[in-house]
């Protein structure tokens, strides 16, 4: 017998091999002896009455043979070179595509390796000192690396999810991430796998270009061939992948500069609210004695204020936040979590969908028109260094000031405020009026027990580098391939993985012609 059964199982239930096992062989009508096999295919949570896991569940009573993936990473060091620009998730994922493909990777990257860019990040929380090259944003891993980790995504047409989270395993990850509704891994087992891709790469003759910026390339008519260095060298490569981040602003400067083609593109702005994780797994899970084997409980929400939307982004169930300015003069902030989500807070970006219509006071600067309005929304948010305005989200409702705050994760001082006065008002009136209708869905989500902390407005690229939809280059420049967040055609880790894996076998193809 081979079926796939759906069972629901408490906590306890579920944590518990034998007991899981006796659930299944309940549910398939047979004796516990005859099930030789069994495999989670998908696991979730409901909890629409009280806490149960939801687990689909491939059942045999044969045990199968099972065959191990053995991918073909192989020595490239002599083969034909293509340049990687940025060693974000869309970078890393694109280079070992390539060495799978027979291409060498060259990566390039503006920050630092994971290990000095730690000290950097150390120092911002510490000292509240910002390196402008190596921060929460630049640096091996990209963005992602320091938040939640999360790998969920909703780019199921794009390219194989799957792949994506078996490779994940294969350098290090738990293998939860290939079950779990919402799988995460967290930035403490995030950096331990980017290192190992790191090695795996040098291994096959790939390399890495580490405190190296890209300000330009070279060209031969409309053909790319190779990059520019800030130190005045140069690299050349059959192609070039321009997986830069949606925080290189130089790049879309760059391009801005040089009449290629750029648009501006639409994203979301507003705040990080945080709340105490009891709070939120009291009301995810309708009781105030939730199993203390169930996850940190997490939410998602979502509104239309007319036709603008209002919704969570990034949810960082027992997270933190955390300073993620770019430039100096100017304050962003984001959230992270580790593997546990242990933190007895939870955050999660509050954000406001945000059009042309809103920058028109920089009309002039054409497809720079929305980063100069996030620009100019960052510079407001700054005080010192990188303190953070923030506001408890009772007064911020009724429009006071706040005299004092309540605990918070944020490691780099708040200055008590109202946001009011600090965000565009179509983000703060949008914002009062999602509140509460997010209030009535979590109760206690507005109170003076809760914090809301400015500004999250590097939900995604404010700019697209436009690509021709077959080849994937760009629509001026031969055998350039922007890709992931920075050009804007991915939101997260996943989705820029698999535009990363995507371009580099459309490499791959196109030198085999």
């Amino acid at each position: 017998m081979n079926k796939e059964i759906e069972l629901f199982l408490t906590p306890s239930e579920a944590a518990n091999q034998d007991k899981t096992k006796r659930a299944i062989a309940k549910k398939c009508g047979i004796p516990f002896k005859d099930v030789a096999y069994y495999k989670i295919l998908r696991r979730s949570i409901d909890s629409r009455h009280k806490p149960l896991y939801r687990l689909r569940v491939f059942v045999s009573t044969e045990q199968p043979k099972l065959e191990k993936k053995i991918k073909n990473y192989q020595d490239v060091s002599s083969k034909n070179a293509v340049i990687i620009v940025g060693a974000g998730p869309c970078g890393l994922f694109a280079a070992l595509k390539l060495i799978e493909c027979g291409l060498k990777p060259i990566i390039v990257e503006r920050g630092k390796r994971i290990e000095e860019r730690k000290k950097d990040i150390a120092a911002i929380a510490r000292n509240k000192e910002l390196n402008t090259e190596s921060n929460w944003c630049f640096g091996e891993g990209g963005a992602g690396t320091f938040s939640d980790g999360k790998l969920y995504t909703r780019s199921n047409k794009r390219g194989n999810i799957n792949q994506i989270l078996e490779t994940f395993v294969e350098f290090g990850a738990d293998e939860d991430i290939l079950i779990d509704a919402h799988a995460h891994i967290g930035t403490d087992r995030l950096s331990r796998i980017i290192k190992n891709i790191r090695a795996k790469i040098l291994e096959c003759g790939g390399e890495y270009h580490f405190d190296t910026k890209v300000i330009d390339f070279l060209l031969k008519g409309d053909c790319v061939y190779g990059v520019k260095l800030a130190d005045g060298s140069t690299l050349e490569a059959k192609s070039v992948i321009l997986a830069c981040g949606h925080s290189a602003r130089e790049i879309y400067e760059l391009f801005a500069n040089k009449s290629w083609a750029i648009e501006a593109k639409p994203f979301a702005m507003g705040v990080r609210v945080e709340h105490s994780q009891e709070l939120i797994n009291k009301v995810q899970y309708n009781s105030e004695h939730y199993s203390k084997l169930l996850p940190a409980a997490s939410y998602s929400l979502t509104h239309n204020v007319g036709n603008r939307g209002v919704f969570s982004f990034c949810m960082c169930p027992g997270g933190m936040i955390i300073p993620s300015s770019t430039e100096e003069g100017q304050l962003v902030v984001n959230g992270m979590s580790s593997s546990l989500r242990n933190s007895q807070f939870a955050n999660s970006g509050i954000v406001v969908s945000i059009t042309e219509a809103d920058a028109t006071k920089f009309a002039s600067e054409g497809a720079l028109s929305l980063m100069r309005f996030q620009q100019e929304c960052e510079r407001k948010m700054y005080i010192d260094k990188q303190i953070a305005p923030a506001q408890r989200i009772g007064d911020f409702m009724a429009n006071r000031t706040s005299q004092n705050l309540c605990r918070s994760s944020y490691p780099s001082g708040l200055h008590a405020c109202n946001m009011n006065e600090f965000l565009p008002k179509i983000v703060s009136d949008t914002l009062q009026q999602g509140f509460a209708v997010f209030d009535r869905k979590i109760a206690g989500f507005v109170s003076n027990d809760a914090l809301m902390i400015g500004l999250e407005a590097r939900t995604s690229s404010p700019v697209r580098i436009p690509r021709d939809k077959d080849s994937m280059q760009h629509l001026q420049l031969k055998n350039l391939y922007p890709c992931g967040e920075g050009a804007g055609y991915a939101g997260g880790i996943t989705s820029s993985a698999i535009d990363g894996v995507n371009a580099a076998i459309k490499i791959a193809e196109t030198l085999a012609r």
